[in-house]
């Protein structure tokens, strides 16, 4: 098993910009000298609480700051976007990269995103996910003329092309045939993940699903791997937890419900997001619970890996043995105001230090 990090991000309204970039800059860097494999950035353009809208943009920022950890969207929300921005953008970084990207995808899950970018309607929203990720590879496969049609974009280029000056080519990403392409899922039914093994992508599993949908996810994994004739061995899953790590189960206890603690403040934010937008089903301990039955404590409970070492050990091979053997274990980033900041980097200290060479070496 691997660990990395998984920055929604997410931090108060009231934060300065400028400090919560160089947080969350510090805190990848941290990351990558403890040895974690991988990181993934989010983009939201419309909430001072989700503030990084272009994660390629910012990820380039880490580059030369960095050793080895691989850089990911967490996602590109690919109906926001024209598909030939995308291939372009995507393909450079790649080489600034030199392999080290890993372009996650989605449809996008922010409510304001996709009023601002007028794709509130999900059958629209669905179309213009599988149609941009369509175009984008085949933009990577050819070289021009391009006439790519399809339902809500058509890509042209087939005028304005000078073979001899390269006037009309797109470059291709550093990477062949292209990047690995992840795509996140938050739904208990999990059918995304099952979509993801059948597209040859990667599946991530949210980090504020509850673990019945972590174990329903490895279930739909299986189903995908059985439709493509692939071995179900966890290899290219990876699943994201909050996790806390402290000295003791009771202080552990102590800051995950701390009002002023980040966990309990990023579920408190997420419920009620989630309230507005009549889609608590993704996020309740129980699925069968009614919104009157759910509190933030119970879902901070349920959703978060939290104890001392070894009992955060104990949790995370529970929960392998029962949703299946993934890959990757991606920490949750927190926002790290006051005490937060050195709870965060105990925690990542001991994960690497800790409780992965036990794991590994169970």
């Amino acid at each position: 098993m691997e660990v990395g990090l998984f920055h929604m991000p997410l931090h108060p309204s009231h934060r300065e910009l400028v400090d919560v970039l160089a947080e969350n800059t510090e805190k990848i860097i941290y990351a990558d000298q403890l040895g974690f494999s991988e990181v993934w950035i989010g983009e939201h353009y419309s909430a001072t609480t989700e503030p990084i809208t272009a994660p390629m943009m910012f990820l380039a920022s880490l580059l030369p700051q960095t050793k080895q950890i691989r850089m990911g969207t967490g996602v590109i929300c690919l109906p926001n976007h024209h598909p030939a921005q995308i291939a372009g953008q995507a393909s450079q970084f790649d080489h600034m990269c030199k392999g080290r990207f890993m372009m996650g995808i989605g449809p996008g899950g922010l409510a304001s995103d996709m009023e601002l970018f007028d794709v509130l309607d999900g059958t629209v929203r669905a179309e213009k996910f599988a149609e941009s990720i369509g175009m984008i590879k085949q933009i990577w496969s050819q070289d021009p003329p391009y006439d790519i049609k399809g339902k809500h974009w058509h890509i042209k280029l087939t005028d304005n092309i000078i073979p001899e000056l390269g006037v009309g080519y797109m470059h291709k990403p550093y990477t062949k045939p292209h990047p690995p392409i992840s795509l996140s899922s938050m739904s208990p039914d999990g059918n995304s993940v099952a979509h993801a093994i059948k597209q040859g992508w990667k599946p991530i599993t949210a980090n504020f699903s509850p673990e019945s949908t972590v174990i329903n996810h490895w279930h739909k994994y299986v189903e995908g791997c059985d439709a493509v004739g692939k071995k179900a061995d966890g290899k290219d899953w990876s699943v994201a937890r909050n996790i806390l790590i402290a000295e003791t189960d009771a202080q552990a206890e102590d800051w995950l419900l701390d009002p002023a603690g980040s966990d309990f403040y990023y579920f408190d934010y997420l419920w009620k997001v989630l309230k507005v937008a009549n889609y608590t089903s993704v996020i309740k301990p129980i699925p069968t619970m009614t919104d009157d039955e759910v509190t933030v404590e119970s879902i901070v409970k349920a959703s978060v890996i939290y104890g001392s070492r070894k009992t955060v050990i104990d949790k995370i091979m529970s929960l392998r043995e029962r949703a299946g053997p993934w890959n990757v274990l991606l920490k949750a980033a927190m926002d790290g105001s006051g005490k937060n900041r050195e709870r965060e980097r105990l925690t990542m200290r001991r994960l690497a230090e800790d409780v992965l060479p036990v794991i590994n070496a169970g």
